[in-house]
């Protein structure tokens, strides 16, 4: 899936790689420069530590979730959640709707279709993961899925934040909306952060509330495909977050470690979308076939645009 990078020889990419990810973990790299860090080494030096940033990316991603529930209250967070609930029970019903009818007006393969307006819907790439063994879908369809959804999420995290201040959005109203619009946990929450507090913990509560509609959606999708039989993945790290904001809300004495769990976790986020950058090449987007991409597109503006108005009208 890598395009040929600049540097071939495996000490100097090195090199590169360890000084970037320093540098991503300084004060000067918010997650867009995250994010874009990644992309210019990935083109640069590629990633001599492939194998190790695969295993390890997904487990980094969740540990930072985690941390971050040390910074928020309990009763807030159950506030924003209880505003974005019905608000994401209807763009998730809608989205659904509206990603097999773009499908089937551009005539893609069932299973495409279903894949990538489940990755809009909810969580992206985790949504995606969940539900291909259901459809049994095969290598390719979970390949181009994944890489247009990828590739969407990276440039909501960049722009996402520029149009929340052209849109004069509050802190809770950027928040809820891009845990909607915005598909995978690490750029809704890396956008929120660049946005600010408040919006972060409206962002990151609703956005694993969102998550775990993955449960009811595996379970609709195994008695459509008739897949019974297939393992339904439940995304258990989204408990431990929530352990971590009841601790931080009824344990007030613990507010230094507190502190710098959140700090922490802000940075391990930092890493996470350098190395989501650093995946990503020019041949992984040549692959992806513009019919699917074209598909996914209209139905990421949709959802964005549909979900701002409503945001905004209520």
């Amino acid at each position: 899936m890598m395009t040929t990078p600049v540097l071939t020889t495996a000490f100097p990419a090195r090199v590169v790689f360890v000084l970037a990810a320093i540098f991503v973990l300084s004060p000067f790299a918010d997650p867009p420069v995250a994010l874009l860090t990644g992309l210019m080494v990935s083109l640069i030096a590629g990633n001599p530590f492939a194998g190790y940033t695969r295993k390890y990316m997904k487990l980094l991603l969740q540990v930072s979730v985690v941390g971050l529930g040390f910074g928020l209250n309990a009763q807030e967070a159950a506030s924003a959640g209880r505003d974005g609930f019905f608000v994401t029970l209807i763009s998730i019903s809608l989205t659904l709707a509206a990603g097999l009818l773009i499908g089937r007006i551009f005539r893609l393969e069932k299973k495409t279709s279903f894949l990538l307006s489940s990755g809009t819907a909810i969580c992206g790439g985790s949504a995606i993961a969940a539900i291909s063994p259901l459809v049994r879908a095969d290598e390719k369809q979970m390949s181009v899925s994944l890489g247009i959804i990828f590739f969407l999420n990276s440039l909501a995290l960049l722009i996402f934040p520029f149009l929340g201040k052209l849109f004069h959005l509050s802190q809770t109203q950027f928040g809820l909306w891009s845990a909607i619009a915005i598909h995978d946990t690490s750029s809704v929450v890396g956008a929120a952060a660049k946005f600010g507090d408040q919006a972060l913990e409206v962002a990151t509560t609703v956005k694993l509330v969102r998550t775990l509609w993955i449960i009811p959606l595996s379970l609709f999708t195994a008695m459509v495909f008739r897949s019974s039989s297939r393992k339904i993945s439940i995304p258990w790290f989204i408990l431990f977050f929530f352990l971590a904001m009841m601790i931080h809300t009824l344990v007030p004495a613990i507010e230094p470690l507190s502190n710098g769990a959140v700090l922490t976790a802000k940075k391990g986020l930092a890493l996470t979308l350098f190395l989501i950058g650093n995946s990503m090449s020019i041949s992984s987007v040549k692959s992806m076939g513009w019919k699917p991409f074209l598909a996914a597109l209209i139905l990421w503006i949709l959802v964005s645009t549909g979900s701002l108005a409503m945001i905004r009208l209520f």
